[in-house]
């Protein structure tokens, strides 16, 4: 550690609700002592750190945010410091850390700067969306409830009269301000999320203190749940009347959406406010800019000079910190309804302060959002916000909690004692939900160990949540997974039980609960799925274990004893295995100690892609009529070597009767683009496991037509002759 002058404020960070319901919950009689847990296996840990307390009121919450204001600053010009003093004494870096190399060339420029009720004709049977929780919606781009299907594509809401499927075509077509990406609808009402311009922030790519995330994340793997660092609009529109819609209210957020669901008639959106960077504040002091990558001798100052000139910066920002007004530091909030016509603006939705909670432990200057309304009224949100980091998201009918990855050094004060062994955690925060509200209220928080892949990494049974995690990384050689279950009660999730070290060396690639059953795929070379039996919450167990090649991004449950999963084939390479093509499979489990492979499928090679193998709105599984359909880009031969398929034979829809007993036939396809020869090459195969990209994106079956949908157009085919499209909708004028 570099010695010097600078008197840094090592703070504990701070955690802050603001919730319009001004309650907090304590559903439990138990009453839990003391802020050390013994943990299981003898892991110890702070619980307290990741719990809330209420703070005094607005005043304490300001002074709060000021000070971690502060605080963050002075980590930032700490970091620098040493960058500078190490650079001067010849062991040299880069500003971004990187080892110097006199052998680069380095020029200093990067040195510091649906389901709507009417009368039109509807399918008898057709598929929704792939929700994780029965009953608890999840917005998506493209929403159908049999007669009609919604989208946001292009800039535009569209609604297309969807049946009888020989006759689909646009009835409507809304300009939508930003970029729409999500939707709901229900009860005559549509909520359209849209992203508008870049947030004001120290970095237009958002750097959430994870990395840049510059677009959605729904597989943790590579990405981070950050939102896309643009400010966030909600448009609601009365459609009642589908060919006309009407607007109803705007909202726009001066932060990015992070996630949503919808249970009955009560939207909930979570939204992730960045860091705010005070004007003026700067990290590198004027006279060393143009030396901040320079070595050894070629820096024309001393240690003491270095020192006095970073201590006269670090006090000159903290004046412009501490001078700065409240509003730089309380999220932006702009609603406008229309009333009977007219519009009625407010803005001062977050100025209040009823209730906060503060954590002890370092949680970032990030704010998250919980906002909920009621779909069908205009009423005012219900706002639940947190100053912490974002996470993933995951909710049941009554609760919604988010997921927040932890690393130790980024943290002044950390859950675990444990000599510094454990470098990894997770908070789980908790929040009751009331949809006749609606709202949400405080209702406990909790930590465990390692990271949470994504929302199927948790799950909520007879008031339980449990959570599959990962310390580490493959190729790390210690990396291993936890499976972890804690019980809410008193402002607490309390862990009461654990299993540990879940296959050494290899990182999980999916969960899924079921009830008191838990399944979790983890892969380095084989894909291992894991069966636990998780009746008794404080002693789960291991029942049984598969081992086969490749490994399973998604596993959905195909009935009470199969799972029928979507990811990757593998190519052993001793070490490791490469990724090759998408694979399906079907798995029973009726027995939990003997698991058993039944069905298998290998579409393509290296390079295939398909959006459902890393979002789960994408697998279309039609249990009704024993069908799976799946976008998809084929990638086939060898012909310029490499180790992918080099030539896209296919790109679109693909169908197959799917069931326990046969397996997977394949109906056919539906062709969106045409595929590759020699002569018309154009690297449609480069595609890598965790950024699936497949031209087609979603599908939807109603009785016995399939429309595939992609984000230029809709192709409509009947099962009987998937090649040749009966109707094919245009989405881009």
């Amino acid at each position: 550690m570099v010695m010097n002058k600078i008197k840094l404020l090592i703070l504990s960070g701070l955690l802050l609700i603001y919730t319009g319901c001004g309650t907090v919950i304590d559903d439990s009689a138990e009453q839990d002592g003391g802020s050390k847990s013994d943990g299981i296996e003898g892991q110890t840990f702070q619980e307290d750190l990741a719990m809330l307390v209420p703070a005094s009121g607005c005043r304490d919450v300001w002074d709060r945010l000021q000070h971690r204001a502060v605080s963050s600053m002075e980590e930032k010009l700490q970091s620098n410091l040493e960058l500078m003093l190490n650079n001067l004494e010849g062991d040299c870096m880069y500003p971004g850390g990187e080892e110097w190399d006199e052998g680069m060339d380095y020029d200093g420029s990067n040195a510091p700067t649906g389901d709507a009720d009417h009368d039109a004709e509807k399918a008898d049977d057709y598929s929704t969306t792939n929700n994780q929780v029965s009953g608890v919606d999840e917005a998506d781009f493209v929403k159908n409830d049999g007669s009609y299907i919604y989208m946001v594509s292009n800039g535009r809401f569209f609604i297309i009269d969807a049946w009888p499927a020989d006759e689909a075509q646009k009835i409507s077509s809304t300009e939508i301000e930003g970029e729409a990406k999500k939707l709901f609808v229900h009860k005559d009402r549509a909520v359209v999320y849209s992203s508008l311009d870049h947030l004001n922030t120290h970095d237009p790519g958002f750097d959430s203190g994870y990395g840049y995330n510059s677009g959605e994340c729904t597989y943790g793997y590579d990405c981070d749940f950050t939102g896309d660092g643009r400010a966030l609009k909600i448009t609601v529109m009365d459609i009642s009347d589908r060919a006309s819609p009407v607007l109803l209210r705007e909202t726009v957020f001066q932060g990015s959406y992070l996630n949503s669901r919808r249970i009955d008639d009560a939207v909930y959106t979570a939204i992730v406010f960045p860091e705010v960077e005070t004007p003026g504040i700067e990290y590198w002091p004027g006279q060393l800019v143009d030396y901040s990558w320079r070595c050894g001798d070629d820096i024309p100052y001393n240690r003491y000079e270095i020192l006095a000139m970073f201590e006269s910066l670090r006090a000159k920002n903290e004046r412009i910190i501490r001078s700065a007004s409240r509003k730089g530091l309380v999220p932006g909030i702009s609603d406008i309804r229309y009333i009977d016509g007219k519009p009625v603006r407010d803005s001062s939705m977050l100025d209040e302060c009823p209730d906060y909670y503060i954590s002890g432990a370092g949680d970032g200057m990030n704010l998250v959002s919980l906002a909920a309304f009621e779909i069908d009224e205009l009423d005012y949100y219900n706002i639940t916000t947190i100053a912490g980091r974002p996470g993933a998201v995951y909710a049941s009918r009554d609760s919604l909690y988010i997921s927040v990855r932890h690393y130790r050094y980024q943290m002044n004060s950390w859950y675990f004692d444990d000599d510094g062994t454990q470098e990894e955690a997770t908070t789980i925060h908790r929040f009751r939900l009331d949809s006749s509200l609606p709202g949400s209220v405080y209702a406990g928080s909790g930590v465990v160990k390692g990271l949470a892949l994504n929302q199927f990494s948790m799950d909520e049974y007879e008031n339980h949540l449990r959570i599959a995690t990962t310390t580490g990384h493959v190729p790390d050689p210690d990396c291993h997974s936890t499976l972890s279950v804690l019980k809410a009660g008193n402002l607490k999730l309390k862990l009461v039980g654990q299993i540990d070290n879940i296959a050494p060396s290899e990182d999980i690639r999916s969960a899924r609960f079921d009830d008191d059953v838990g399944f979790i795929v983890t892969f380095k070379k084989t894909d291992p799925l894991f069966v636990f039996d998780l009746s008794d919450p404080a002693g789960p167990v291991i029942k049984g274990k598969l081992k086969i090649p490749g490994y399973s991004t998604y596993m959905h449950l195909m009935d009470d004893a199969h799972l029928l999963t979507i990811g990757y084939d593998a190519d052993d390479q001793d070490s490791f295995a490469w990724f090759t093509g998408i694979q399906l499979q079907i798995m029973d489990v009726s027995d939990l100690e003997d698991p058993r492979l039944v069905h298998k499928e290998v579409i393509g090679t290296r390079g295939t892609t398909s959006d459902a193998a890393t979002n789960h709105l994408a697998f279309n599984y039609y249990g009704t009529r024993d069908l799976l359909a799946l976008p998809i880009v084929i990638c086939e031969g060898d012909y310029y070597g490499g180790n992918y398929g080099d030539i896209m034979t296919f790109s679109g829809l693909i169908v197959y009767e799917t069931t326990a007993e046969t397996g997977f036939s394949r109906i056919g396809g539906i062709p969106h683009e045409a595929p590759e020869t020699e002569d018309t090459y154009r690297s449609a195969c480069s595609n890598w496991w965790t950024q699936s990209n497949s031209k087609v994106k979603r599908s939807i079956f109603m009785e016995d037509f399939v429309y595939s949908i992609a984000m230029d157009k809709i192709n409509v085919a009947f099962l009987d002759d998937l090649a040749n499209s009966l109707v094919t909708i245009d989405l881009e004028n």
